[in-house]
Order: C-alpha cells, then sequence, then structure tokens
C-alpha cells in the first residue's frame, strides 16, 4: 500500500489508516481485525484514551506489540472521563495532558508514541499552555510528533500559527466538504497534513447508499436530496467500480491529504477498504463532477 509523508515529519504513513474506535472490546474479535490491517500493508493505527474507558489503547498496544517498530500509533488526549466513568470533561491543560501521556503509554505498552494528538479543541482553550505541553513532551522523547483533531478553522489556525504540528484531523467527504474552503487549503500551504476521517459519511457513500439513511437526512442534506443525490453520483462516477472506492479516492485526491482514517468492524470490511484505496486515482473530470453534483458546504458553528 502506498505511504505518504506526514506533514514535516519522517513519519510516512499508509493512505489507509485504521479507526480503531469501533473495534470493540472482544480482544480476540479486534485482534483479527488489526491482524487484517497488518496483511492488507496498513500501518497507520488511530485510537484515544477516552474510547472504551482506556480498553481501545490497551487492545491496540497488545496486538501491535510484535511489530511495533513498524507501525504508527496515534492517540488523543483532552477528554477527562469523571471518576464514576459516567461522562467526560474537556481539559487541555498542561498538567493534564503530562499526566495522561503516561497512563496512555502504560495501556499501549510502549516507550513512545508516535503521533499525539489533541482531541478537540476551542477557541476559550489555553493554547499556548497546550502546545507546551506538547512541545515538552517531544523534548522528552515521550511523543515524536504531535497534532490535532479538530474541525474548528479557528483553532486550526491558531495551532497553524503557533505550534509545529504535523498534522490535523478531520472529518471530510463527498457530502462533508467543508474542510475544502478554509482548512485543507490552509494546512497545505503550511506544509501540514490532513487525516481525514468519515470518508464513507456513516455508509452513505458505499453501495447501500440510501439503505443507510437517515430521514433526517446527512448534515445540510435532506432524505429528499440524497435520495436525487447519491443515485446521480453512483451513475455518473461509480458506475463501474464500488461507491467506496469513489469516495477513499475523493479524499486522497486532495493534496493536502495524507491518510484516510476508516473504522473497520471485520476483517472483510478492512479489505474492501483496502481494495478501495488501491483502486484508480480519480480523474480531474471526476473530481469536478464530484463537485458540480455535491454542496461545497463551509463551517458555520463549529468555529
Amino acid at each position: 500500500m502506498k505511504k505518504r509523508k506526514l506533514g514535516n515529519s519522517d513519519l510516512y504513513v499508509t493512505e489507509l489508516g485504521l479507526g480503531c474506535m469501533s473495534l470493540g472490546t472482544e480482544e480476540k474479535t479486534a485482534r483479527g481485525i488489526i491482524e487484517a490491517a497488518l496483511e492488507e500493508g496498513i500501518n497507520y493505527f488511530d485510537t484515544a484514551d477516552l474510547y472504551d474507558f482506556g480498553e481501545n489503547e490497551k487492545i491496540v498496544g497488545q496486538s501491535l506489540k510484535d511489530v511495533r517498530e513498524q507501525v504508527i500509533i496515534a492517540t488523543k488526549v483532552g477528554n477527562r472521563w469523571s471518576s464514576d466513568n459516567t461522562g467526560w470533561t474537556w481539559d487541555p491543560s498542561k498538567t493534564y495532558i503530562k499526566e495522561a501521556v503516561k497512563n496512555s503509554l502504560k495501556r499501549l505498552g510502549t516507550d513512545y508514541i508516535d503521533l499525539y494528538q489533541l482531541h478537540g479543541g476551542t477557541m476559550k482553550d489555553p493554547i499556548d499552555e497546550t502546545i507546551e505541553a506538547f512541545e515538552e513532551l517531544k523534548a522528552e522523547g515521550f511523543i515524536r510528533y504531535y497534532g490535532i483533531s479538530s474541525i474548528r478553522p479557528n483553532v486550526i489556525r491558531e495551532f497553524v500559527e503557533k505550534s509545529s504540528i504535523v498534522s490535523v484531523m478531520m472529518q471530510y467527504s463527498i457530502l462533508d466538504r467543508r474542510p475544502e474552503e478554509e482548512a485543507l487549503p490552509l494546512l497545505h500551504r503550511h506544509g501540514i497534513s490532513g487525516v481525514t476521517r468519515g470518508p464513507l459519511a456513516k455508509g452513505l457513500l458505499s453501495d447501500k447508499l440510501l439503505a443507510k439513511a437517515s430521514e433526517k437526512g446527512y448534515l445540510d442534506y435532506s432524505y429528499e436530496e440524497l435520495k436525487e443525490i447519491l443515485p446521480l453520483l453512483k451513475e455518473r462516477v461509480a458506475a463501474s467500480c464500488s461507491f467506496t472506492e469513489v469516495a477513499l479516492q475523493y479524499n486522497l485526491a486532495s493534496p493536502a491529504v495524507a491518510s484516510v482514517i476508516a473504522g473497520a468492524s471485520s476483517p472483510e470490511q478492512i479489505r474492501s477498504n483496502a481494495r478501495a484505496v488501491r483502486s484508480q486515482s480519480l480523474t480531474d473530470e471526476e473530481v469536478a463532477v464530484i463537485r458540480e453534483l455535491t454542496k461545497a458546504s463551509i463551517y458555520k458553528e463549529h468555529r
């Protein structure tokens, strides 16, 4: 599987990464999915301390223990579980980040984290303090690089200007083109990589199409609009291939995107996503058709 450089780091990530949130807590099942990912050549595994109260990190770390030097492990910080695990609060403070990283390292069973990401962020955060925490962790050798997971353009802009982030994870798909207006061009200009999630738009951009559609629609698309647009997309750009191929290749068509993170609930799903990423790139004409048929939305609320 092809690899792309992650920002200005020396990390080369596969064009498809495994989003580990959907692995679940049954270790045998999760390990089977991770092993299928490794067999497909995937080297990029994305987890978070929030997932399953840290159990996700334990499973990921244990499953990758024998290939630790060949893979890139990314995890996230900032969401702090309450003492009774009934909810969480947002804590981007330096004190918490430097405490949380040690717990993540222990759960992952590793001496270092390849990519440590702030799991959110708002303009009310102590951004300078947060950056200081990541820079110190990098200097101390606990993390190799850091990034943020955010869809807020104003927050992204602050980190681009003030920090040495190498990546920004954000939701991006044919049905959610919000990053195209502000975020992706900004990242590309500064040599920072986009890492995209949600490429299949909750299954709407798979061959199941409207079977996955809600009567509420999706983002700023009504159900009626989806009924009209999805078959047109299928007819005009996915007539001779799977919709999954088109969806993943659309993300990879952006020069700012290093890797597409997709979850999987089975080894078969991993293999399907890997085939899609290895498939033919979209032509400029196909990208133009997709953009003609869909909305070039912008971030209205998430600032």
